[in-house]
């Protein structure tokens, strides 16, 4: 077997182990979908794409262990419509994740979320009253509210001290009022207006310390919801360009070691044709 044939399966080899992280940040997204995001859509793709290198490379292997010119062009060609597809996908992620952020309040180590921040696809999808019964269904079911109560035994925490905790988006907008409100705080998700005006913020309202409904339908959860979902899309983002430059680079060198093979080949049929004209057969 030519070098290059060895070059070739090795290549793809590597390209079976770059496989395996684009699964598994599918995998780790799917499980965010059912606990923590709730948004199940970005995964599938993912999973997709990861097992389509998988196969493809495996496919590419084969074809450089046996010489099968049909397997290679399955190969190269396959490989060149999932770099384009990852390429694609990559682009999406940070198109739709890009408006956003969360903002600081005065002595508050967690950050606050204003759907107001958010704009474009997603936010339609995720505000959206046909996705957000379903989104913020699963976040009730996930129980991420709860969590947060739990994380302190014993007594409640004090206000000074829950000032002080980092939460995660989803925590700091669908467990407790803004802070603009003026609510004060009875515990992690139990927070009383005592009797005072609260503030114009439509969420101030939308508050129940009904434990089933909390701030579930307040537009800072939906908010909440977005900046988990751009930090989680981010970090596998961040992978998968890493994963595609190291991809596009093994294509590269496996079309020219597959070009190379077939220059080999056209001159040994060169070659043998030219010998066998050469020295012709005798007719007796």
């Amino acid at each position: 077997m030519r070098t290059s044939n060895h070059l070739i399966g090795f290549l793809n080899f590597l390209t079976f182990l770059l496989s395996i992280p684009v699964l598994g940040g599918g995998i780790w997204l799917s499980s965010r979908a059912t606990t923590t995001d709730c948004m199940k859509f970005l995964q599938w793709p993912l999973i997709i794409i990861g097992i389509s290198i998988m196969v493809v490379s495996l496919a590419g292997f084969v074809g450089a262990c046996y010489r099968n010119t049909f397997l290679m062009y399955v190969y190269l060609w396959a490989m060149f419509l999932i770099i384009a597809t990852l390429v694609g996908f990559v682009i999406f992620a940070y198109s739709v994740t890009e408006r956003g952020s969360g903002r600081a309040v005065m002595n508050r180590v967690y950050l606050e979320y204003s759907l107001q921040d958010y704009s474009g696809w997603l936010a339609e999808r995720v505000a959206g009253q046909r996705y957000w019964n379903k989104i913020s269904s699963c976040i009730r079911d996930s129980h991420a509210c709860g969590k947060l109560a739990r994380n302190i035994a014993g007594a409640p925490e004090s206000a000074e001290s829950f000032y002080l905790r980092k939460l995660t988006p989803v925590e700091s907008g669908c467990c407790k009022p803004p802070t603009s409100c003026g609510y004060t705080y009875i515990n992690e998700t139990f927070w009383t207006s005592g009797g005072g005006l609260t503030g114009s913020d439509p969420d101030c309202t939308r508050w129940s310390n009904d434990q089933e409904l909390l701030c579930y339908n307040c537009d800072s959860c939906k908010a909440g919801v977005l900046a988990s979902l751009k930090k989680s899309w981010r970090k596998v983002s961040v992978i998968n360009i890493v994963i595609l430059i190291i991809l596009v680079v093994l294509y590269v060198v496996a079309c020219a070691a597959f070009r190379h093979n077939k220059q080999l080949d056209n001159d040994e049929a060169y070659g043998e044709t030219r010998m066998e004209k050469a020295r012709p057969s005798a007719l007796w």
